[in-house]
């Protein structure tokens, strides 16, 4: 097992896209609930405001660096970690090993307009998928637990959601257990883009760490500010952190 790593205050898995679909893979063998969490510079920010967005982050099984910014963020913190496993590419390998495992999946989230077309683009992918069941993000929070109940009666044994934050991790630390799945993941707006609504951003402003300015720019009045807002906190959260590492200088000596 590694060890976790602390960074802002928070605990994260320094895990590569291997390891954790390798640990995913591990929980529905052995009939255990993993529960994941992942994070991106937007959502670090967040937690240190919103104390239950925190709570319900940190409680889960794996927290993972969904940011290339966090990775970054890790080095100049002297908190390594070894790779950004985003959230949309281990929901795609854990949809390729559900495939050739048999192992059934549940879709929770997006507007049922956007989770139709999804389906539709999943089944041709991923002709031998076994879909337990799927309902769109639109709910009432008194209606969470009956929901929970649905998902646990289909069988699933992963377990999808495609909703913002915090509501996908509320959800999760509320009903998580409930729901039966062995692995439940939080995968955001990723159904938006299967379902072609949204386009990912090409590799290439992926590994330079500008994928949010790629998706600003898809949306720019809803994005803009809010993405710049969060980005500059995080500078700042990470140039505050960095200004704490560095030994402080010996005071003077003023005998002389």
């Amino acid at each position: 097992m590694s060890e976790r790593r602390t960074l802002f205050g928070f605990e994260l898995d320094p895990l590569t896209m291997d390891e954790t679909v390798e640990r995913c893979l591990e929980a529905v063998r052995d009939d255990r609930q993993l529960e994941i969490g992942v994070v991106n510079a937007a959502k670090l920010v967040n937690m240190r405001r919103d104390p239950r967005l925190a709570e319900a982050v940190s409680g889960c099984d794996l927290v993972l660096a969904d940011g290339q910014a966090v990775v970054w963020a890790g080095r100049v913190l002297r908190t390594p970690l070894p790779e950004r496993v985003a959230g949309i590419d281990l929901f795609l390998r854990l949809m390729a090993e559900a495939e050739s495992a048999g192992i059934s999946v549940y879709f929770l989230g997006a507007k049922e307009q956007v989770l139709e077309e999804m389906l539709r683009r999943v089944a041709d992918r991923f002709p031998g998928l076994k879909v337990a069941g799927s309902r769109n993000g639109y709910f009432d929070d008194s209606q969470q637990e009956a929901i929970a109940g649905d998902i646990a009666r289909s069988g699933a044994q992963m377990l999808f959601l495609g909703m913002t934050s915090p509501k996908k991790e509320i959800f999760t630390a509320a009903h998580g257990a409930q729901t039966g799945a062995r692995v439940v993941h939080g995968v955001g707006g990723s159904f938006d883009i299967l379902a072609g609504i949204t386009k990912r951003a090409p590799a290439s402003w992926q590994r330079f760490g500008v994928e949010w300015l790629y998706r600003a720019l898809q949306e720019p009045r809803r994005l803009g500010r809010r993405y710049l807002t969060t980005n500059t906190a995080f500078l700042l959260m990470t140039a505050r952190e960095f200004i704490r590492l560095i030994p402080q200088a010996a005071p003077a000596n003023r005998s002389h």
